[in-house]
């Protein structure tokens, strides 16, 4: 409409200007100013129907070419870009975008669960012509994002039991809700980068049950620590038992009459070479061994 208006508005300047430039020729004053300003004005509005061939993009969007009802399947990138001065460009983001919601949602056993989610989404730059053709006013988000995350969240939830959410459990929720949401909206033209999972919420009575069993669960694994521990240590004392009893055997087997006489008497002789004070009587102990008297 722009380009149309300085059209026509250059076109009647340029007339007004030739018809005021043959009365400047006869001197006329009038007609010198009529000429200037309509010269001025053709020109200024020549130059805006130029512009009108010419759209700026901005970072981060694409353009939609909408000719009267015609929309070019190609979209225009971000920059400035050679356009059809009558048709009208709609820009559409194409930058990761965030949608949060809150909602309470059933788990397979029926308990009610407090879900916090995000997703996060981007518009396909080759589908913003589909998207704008057939979704209306082209918001995508509100008529089929939205829903659809609703929808499926709550459905993938209940394929959940509650007490399997109070774990890593949750994570696996999150992934199985991208999947699942990225397979419906695909085809729509928008894309599901994630689902992460801001918080789950579950009931007063099952948290606590939950952690009571664990507490429970910790407790049992550290009375079977200490079971196993005494456990050790009676089988290294009874080791060590069976080892010392194994050394007397051994050496009691090999102690004999013979040689405790051979020993007493290597002790016999070492004592009387000794410079100590003593009586030795040679012969008179049990088994023939001398007795030593200390005369001190």
């Amino acid at each position: 409409m722009v380009f149309v208006t300085s059209i026509i508005i250059a076109i009647v300047a340029f007339f007004i200007w030739r018809g005021a430039a043959g009365k400047t020729a006869q001197n006329s004053v009038t007609s010198r100013s009529v000429a200037r300003v309509s010269a001025l004005f053709a020109g200024v509005f020549a130059v805006l129907a130029l512009l009108q061939c010419f759209t700026q993009v901005p970072a981060g969007y694409v353009g939609v070419v909408d000719f009267f009802g015609i929309v070019s399947e190609k979209t225009i990138p971000s920059g400035i870009n050679i356009v059809n001065p009558l048709a009208n460009v709609v820009k559409f983001t194409i930058q990761t975008q965030e949608h949060k919601e809150t909602m309470q949602v059933l788990s397979r056993e029926g308990l009610t669960i407090g879900l916090e989610i995000s997703v996060l989404y981007r518009l396909n730059p080759d589908s913003a012509g589909r998207v704008y053709k057939t979704v209306a006013g082209g918001d995508y988000e509100t008529i089929i994002l939205i829903p659809q995350f609703r929808s499926i969240s709550r459905a993938v939830t209940a394929s959940f039991q509650a007490s399997a959410l109070y774990s890593t459990e949750r994570e696996r929720l999150g992934v199985a809700i991208q999947e699942e949401l990225a397979k419906t909206v695909a085809p729509r033209g928008v894309t599901i980068e994630a689902t992460p999972l801001r918080n789950v919420a579950l009931p007063t009575q099952l948290t606590e049950a939950i952690e009571q069993k664990q507490r429970a669960d910790q407790e049992s694994q550290r009375m079977e620590f200490i079971l196993t521990k005494e456990k050790q240590e009676a089988d290294r004392k009874r080791i060590e038992a069976k080892g010392i009893a194994d050394f007397q055997a051994i050496v009691a087997a090999g102690i004999s009459d013979q040689l405790l006489r051979w020993k007493g008497i290597e002790a016999t002789e070492k004592l009387a070479n000794s410079q100590n004070t003593k009586v030795i009587i040679v012969g008179a102990g049990k088994d023939g061994l001398p007795i030593i008297l200390d005369t001190k």
